[in-house]
């Protein structure tokens, strides 16, 4: 089913299906799904398309991607505004 729905959606979109990397994305969105937050995955995939579409190489992108969001728990937080102006 997931072939089917990727070729029709390359199909309306009119994108190369060899140009698709499903299995690169489907793990960098498990990545940032386990290592931020489930929501994060498909917002950051869209980020990724949009990278790539200006020219960052997929691989690379995905890359950093499954590099930030793995260490991203380790991460300090960060603080809150107060809400008093400065």
């Amino acid at each position: 089913m997931l072939d089917e729905w990727v070729e029709a959606v390359c199909a309306e979109l009119g994108i190369e299906p060899g140009d698709v990397h499903r299995d690169l994305i489907l793990d960098v969105a498990r990545d940032v799904a386990h290592g931020v937050a489930r929501p994060a995955a498909p917002l950051t995939a869209y980020l990724m398309g949009l990278a790539v579409g200006r020219g960052v190489p997929v691989r690379d992108a995905a890359a950093r991607l499954t590099e930030m969001a793995e260490g991203w728990s380790e991460r300090p937080p960060r603080a809150e505004p107060s809400g008093t102006p400065e």
